[in-house]
């Protein structure tokens, strides 16, 4: 028996020493499912980030502005590449992910309903629709770009102003409960954590608890130094009103209006701004309520009962978004430093995390071979 034992200690050490050692960069929702996908290769995963998931209740958005994740919606609205669309075309790259992502949802759905995962109709409106709206069709909505329960709405149907508008399944999630799932579960597999403050990739090569490594994904939102990348900041108003769609109403002029249902008692987002470069970490009340009442005038039913919204928070949140499109690709730095850069998605994390942390996976495992 104390044979076996050495021999299976042994073997663990075997094991251990085999497997690959990977740092991700940032934990919010693109760094937690980079992460998780490393995890499932069977890698040694450490995350360092200076913010983690935490609740609505303590989590501040004066000192945690900067931490994009939480502040988001966050839901999935389908944006078409238009006809003609090379299939390596950022469009429609960007789109082949989001249907990845949902179908991961619907599998997490599916499988762990304390995921914080809702699925609902999608209803989303054009006052000017362009030509990828106005190109499409029932048929390839299902079959080209593989919107479920897809349908157009009748004139009837559409609120006033709205020229087009049509539904299809889509999912929404509570982003405390949902980055916390995957914080959890990442810890769970053997994942660890180091809350840290990075100024560059590269310090992180020089961390004695975590050097060495073999390879660094920067997940990190703002891409560090990266001239390209600027803040798209937006206000909205989380609201206690329960709301059954999660509707987008592109307007011709001015700021679009929309809802996330963020359910597992998280109220419900209504929006809101999308400002490049605006700093301004102060929520305005005017804004606020032509916030509210553009929304209530679209959709009535969301006052319920009483006729009025229940404001729960002012919210201002920054998205790092980056000139040309994300930043998803490998470098290899100084010394053959591999770094996987996965940021720079704007207002789009939750709606292509897994298609990004897929890609990183491919990144990854070419750079190991």
């Amino acid at each position: 028996m104390i044979l076996d034992s050495l021999c299976g200690k042994l073997e663990n050490f075997k094991t251990e020493a085999r497997m690959t050692k990977i740092v991700v960069i940032g934990a919010g929702v693109t760094g937690l499912s980079c992460a998780l996908r490393a995890q499932e290769a069977g890698h040694s995963v450490t995350i360092v980030a200076k913010d983690f998931p935490s609740g609505f209740e303590t989590i501040d958005s004066v000192t945690q502005i900067n931490y994009t994740s939480p502040w988001g919606g966050a839901h999935n609205r389908f944006i078409l590449p238009p006809p003609g669309a090379a299939p390596d075309s950022q469009e429609a790259r960007e789109h082949a992910m989001a249907l990845l992502t949902w179908g991961e949802m619907r599998a997490l759905h599916d499988r762990h309903p304390e995921a914080g995962i809702t699925f609902m109709k999608a209803y989303d409106y054009f006052e000017a629709p362009e030509i990828a709206q106005t190109s499409l069709t029932e048929d390839r909505a299902r079959d080209e770009f593989g919107m479920k329960e897809f349908r157009f709405h009748t004139k009837e149907e559409l609120p006033k102003g709205v020229a087009l508008g049509y539904e299809y399944l889509t999912w929404c999630v509570n982003p405390m409960v949902y980055c916390a799932f995957l914080l959890r579960r990442f810890a769970y597999r053997g994942g660890k954590i180091v809350k840290r403050e990075i100024r560059d990739p590269l310090e992180v090569f020089e961390m004695t608890d975590l050097a060495p490594f073999d390879a660094l994904i920067n997940a990190s939102g703002i891409g560090f130094g990266d001239h390209d990348v600027f803040i798209t900041t937006g206000q909205t108003c989380l609201v206690a009103n329960p709301c059954p769609v999660t509707i987008t109403r592109l307007n011709a002029e001015g700021m679009p209006s929309f809802n996330v249902s963020r359910n597992f008692e998280g109220g419900t987002i209504i929006g809101g701004t999308k400002i490049p470069d605006d700093w301004n970490p102060n929520p305005s009340l005017e804004l606020r309520e032509k916030i509210l009442s553009n929304f209530a005038t679209m959709y009535p039913a969301i006052l319920g009962p009483s006729g009025k919204f229940t404001v729960l928070k002012d919210i201002v949140g920054r998205r790092p978004t980056r000139r040309g499109g994300m930043r998803l690709e490998k470098e290899i730095a100084r010394d053959g430093r591999c770094i996987i850069h996965a940021y720079g998605l704007g207002g789009r994390g939750y709606e292509l995390s897994w298609g990004v942390a897929d890609k990183v996976g491919k990144l990854l495992a070419s750079h190991l071979e």
